[in-house]
C-alpha cells in the first residue's frame, strides 16, 4: 500500500520543492552533516538579523497557553500624630495611615505557532553543482527573525500610545507630537524630551534605549552638535566606525523596520491580526484589535498637521515577551516526495507591561517634508 501522508486537497496545490543540490555520494553521511550545518546557519542568521529581541522582558514557560505579569500600584507615606491609631481610620485628624496599594495583572498569551519552510527534492541535491543549503538556511531564519522584530516594534509603538494606566491613578505611555525628526538638532531636543518624560514617570536610567531610522541614526552621526561628543577616545559617537552610543542616557539603534511598522502591513504581515494578543487595545490607533497589526498611520493630530511617527524610545520594561517554543529547526526525508523538509518555528507571544515605560515620537508632516 503506498503512503500518502499529504493527500490532495480539492481547490488546493500540493507544495513544491526548492531547487537547490549538493553532489552527494553516500546520502545518509551527507544527510546527517547537512542537519548540522542547517541548523547552525538559522540559528545565525536569526541572532545577526533581529534588533529588537533583547531590548525587552522575556520570560520562558514550559507549558501552557498564557503567562501573568502581576502589577502593584503605589504606596503612600505620612506624617504620624502622636497618640493616633495607625488602624484607626476615624481618629481625630480623619487621617487613613494605611496605603490601599492597587492590583492588577497583565496577561501575555502564546500566539500559534509561526513557522517558515522548504522543501527540498533529492535529485536536486544531486544534480545541482552548487550549494544553496545555507542561503536557503539563512532565509528561514531571517524571515523568522524580520516578523518578531516587526512585531515587537509594533507592540513597542502600541505601549507608547497606551491611555489606559495598568492600575487606577498610575501612569500611562507618552507620545511626543510634532518633533523634527529629519534633522539632528530636532532628533538631539526630541531625545532630550524622551529623557525628561522617563525621568518624570521615575523610569529606571539603566535599560533606556532608542530605535531609530538609518536616515536618522546616520543623521546624528554626521551632525556636528554639542550634545554629542565624538572624541574617539571616550565619545558616544565613532564616524569612522558607523557608530553613536547614546544621546541623552539613551542608547541608539537602527533598524530599517520602523518605518514598516506605520501601517496595516498586508502580504506575509497580514495574519498579524490572528493572533492571540491584542497589544493596541486601549489606545486610539484604527485596527485596534487587529493584533499586532493596528494602524498607525496619522494616529495624531498636532494643529492642523497630521503626524507620522518618528521613531520610539522607552525601557526594557515596557514589553514583554512570552516564549513557549524557543526557535528551532527539524527536518525529515519523505519516501514518498523523495525530498527533504525543513522547518524552522518558534512559539511567542508580545504584550505591553509598562506603558509609562514607552515614549512614541511623531513627526508632522511639515517636519518630514
Amino acid at each position: 500500500m503506498a503512503l500518502d501522508r499529504f493527500p490532495s486537497i480539492p481547490g488546493k496545490v500540493n507544495g513544491t520543492g526548492a531547487r537547490l543540490a549538493n553532489n552527494a555520494t553516500n546520502f545518509a553521511a551527507e544527510n546527517a552533516l547537512f542537519l548540522k550545518v542547517f541548523s547552525g546557519e538559522i540559528l545565525t542568521a536569526f541572532d545577526e538579523s533581529n534588533v529588537a529581541k533583547d531590548l525587552i522582558m522575556t520570560r520562558t514557560i514550559s507549558s501552557g497557553k498564557s503567562a501573568q505579569f502581576p502589577v502593584t500600584g503605589k504606596a503612600e507615606a505620612k506624617y504620624h500624630i502622636p497618640g493616633e491609631d495607625l488602624l484607626n481610620t476615624t481618629d481625630v485628624s480623619g487621617r487613613d495611615y494605611l496605603s490601599q496599594i492597587a492590583h492588577n495583572e497583565k496577561v501575555i498569551n502564546i500566539d500559534d505557532m509561526l513557522v517558515a519552510s522548504t522543501l527540498i527534492p533529492r535529485i536536486d541535491e544531486v544534480k545541482n553543482h552548487y550549494d544553496l543549503r545555507s542561503i536557503y538556511g539563512k532565509e528561514l531564519g531571517k524571515a523568522l527573525a524580520k516578523r518578531l522584530d516587526i512585531q515587537i516594534l509594533k507592540t513597542m509603538f502600541a505601549a507608547g500610545l497606551t491611555t489606559t494606566a495598568n492600575y487606577s491613578g498610575g501612569p500611562t505611555g507618552t507620545e511626543l507630537l510634532g518633533a523634527d525628526t529629519m534633522t539632528a538638532g530636532g532628533l538631539v531636543e526630541a531625545l532630550f524630551e524622551c529623557a525628561r518624560s522617563l525621568d518624570e514617570k521615575e523610569v529606571p536610567s539603566d535599560g533606556r534605549f532608542a530605535i531609530l531610522t538609518p536616515f536618522q541614526y546616520y543623521k546624528l552621526l554626521t551632525a556636528d552638535n554639542v550634545a554629542i561628543n565624538k572624541d574617539t577616545s571616550s565619545g558616544s559617537a565613532d564616524a569612522a566606525k558607523g557608530t553613536i552610543i547614546e544621546v541623552a542616557g539613551i542608547r541608539l539603534y537602527k533598524s530599517p523596520h520602523i518605518a514598516g511598522v506605520q501601517v496595516a502591513v498586508s502580504g506575509q504581515n497580514a495574519d498579524d491580526a490572528n493572533v492571540a494578543n491584542s497589544p493596541f487595545a486601549g489606545t486610539a490607533v484604527a485596527n485596534d484589535d487587529a493584533g499586532y497589526n493596528g494602524d498607525l498611520t496619522g494616529i495624531a493630530t498636532g494643529g492642523s498637521a497630521v503626524n507620522d511617527l518618528g521613531f520610539v524610545a522607552g525601557h526594557s520594561s515596557a514589553v514583554g515577551c512570552v516564549k513557549l517554543l524557543d526557535l528551532a529547526t527539524e527536518s525529515e526525508y519523505l519516501i514518498e516526495r523523495q525530498s527533504t523538509l525543513f522547518v524552522a518555528k518558534y512559539a511567542m507571544g508580545l504584550g505591553v507591561l509598562r506603558p509609562e515605560s514607552a515614549v512614541v515620537v511623531n513627526t508632522t508632516s511639515s517636519a518630514a517634508s
